[in-house]
């Protein structure tokens, strides 16, 4: 069983009451609450176009792995 399942399996078994206590807090944070930088809109508009010029595609997660040294 790998740690993804194992983890679910756990949380399957939790009570109604501990499971609204465990995501509760998560469901009322703020998404964002700061403002967004120009770099940060840079990269988001650039990001936004490589996926138009690869016809809204992403790369695999296998792939971005291996490009990254990290499979």
């Amino acid at each position: 069983m790998s740690n993804r399942d194992h983890a679910h399996a756990l949380i399957d078994r939790l009570p109604e009451t501990q499971l609204s206590a465990l995501v509760g807090p998560l469901r009322n944070a703020p998404l964002d609450d700061e403002p967004e930088t120009e770099n940060e809109k840079r990269a988001v508009a650039e990001a936004r176009s490589w996926l138009e010029r690869n016809g809204g595609k992403g790369i695999p997660h296998e792939e971005a792995m291996r490009r990254l040294g990290l499979d």
